[in-house]
């Protein structure tokens, strides 16, 4: 594996699973695998876990880091060619990113959609230009389009809370008081379908997400119905694709509850985080015994530590 910045990076999803689950297991098993290397977490937005988790995901594996916050430390970016830069852009990313690959051996990048062009988000430039430009491996810790770190995380939390071979997984979408991207919710429909899980798709009219993401995906616009019989929830908010980056209604009534799981076959809860209590899931289900939010949470290291590991072993592979 080259590059992590979506799925269609994975060549061997079973092996990249097992090396997590190896990992649970014995988390310092390779703790000299990274010795004598290094990554930058480059950080255009904000983060708790993606941030933390691989920071310590690349400790355990002996993996020197430096994060950088580019807005609070570095010079404002060019991303297009052919611009006659006299603006408030100092540096073009063909140099930048060429010079962090010359200091590192990985990279690690975050950066948000702006929910204004759609077009220049799903163009996913940032990723794309430090992979054209770094020559180094590049870890997508969030895009505008994709959150392939999260994704394979919620992946390892169902594969170990789920008691059925094929659960009834749901991806729904929860209100939230602003717009955010389709980022978590395109990324966790992608790995869903890799895996022969019944994923089931709900959301107000108005919601759908872009149909490369869900192409041959049940989508359910009541609610309740959906949840029948459910063994996972997976709640997310995501503005609108079509009429993009709009909150196209409240719909409070779309918040997850007591009532709702008690239709499930006694699902599991499940949120990326951060949430918003009594907005998109009321307390009593965040904090019963079968909300695995915090659980999931933590396979956050395990799945960063499993990236990292595996292309520090493509890369000493191609060195032979």
């Amino acid at each position: 594996m080259n590059n992590f910045t979506s799925i269609h990076d994975v060549t061997d999803l079973s092996a990249l699973l097992q090396t997590a689950q190896d990992i649970k297991e014995l988390p310092f098993a390779h703790e000299q695998m990274g010795r004598q290397q290094s990554m930058c977490l480059l950080f255009f937005n904000a983060s708790l876990r993606t941030r933390l988790s691989t920071q310590q995901a690349a400790f355990r594996i002996g993996l020197h880091t430096v994060v950088f916050d580019i807005n609070a430390g570095g010079w404002n970016l060019e991303f297009e060619d052919g611009t006659v830069m006299k603006g408030d852009k100092a540096e073009h990313v063909k140099e930048a990113a060429a010079v962090i690959g010359a200091y590192f051996d990985i990279i690690g990048i975050r950066t948000f959609a702006g929910l204004k062009d759609r077009e220049e988000d799903y163009a996913e430039r940032v990723i794309e230009q430090f992979v054209r430009y770094s020559g180094k491996p590049v870890i997508n810790l969030e895009s505008p389009t994709r959150h392939p770190l999260q994704s394979f995380t919620d992946l390892i939390t169902i594969e170990e809370y789920k008691q059925v071979e094929k659960p009834k997984v749901v991806l729904s979408w929860a209100p939230h008081p602003r717009a955010l991207p389709q980022a978590v919710a395109n990324s966790f429909v992608e790995w869903m379908k890799q895996t022969d899980y019944n994923l089931v798709i709900t959301h107000p009219p108005g919601y759908e997400l872009a149909k490369q993401f869900t192409e041959g995906v049940p989508v359910v616009y009541k609610q309740m119905e959906a949840f029948a019989d459910a063994d996972f929830i997976y709640t997310k908010n995501w503005s609108a694709y079509d009429d993009y980056g709009k909150i196209l209604q409240e719909d409070s009534d779309w918040m997850v509850t007591q009532e709702k799981m008690k239709l499930t076959n006694n699902a599991r809860f499940m949120h990326c985080l951060p949430i918003r209590r009594n907005v998109i899931v009321e307390d009593a289900v965040l904090d019963s015994d079968r909300s695995i939010v915090i659980p999931q949470a933590a396979n956050r290291m395990v799945a960063a530590q499993a990236v990292l590991q595996t292309i520090l072993q493509s890369t000493f592979d191609r060195e032979l």
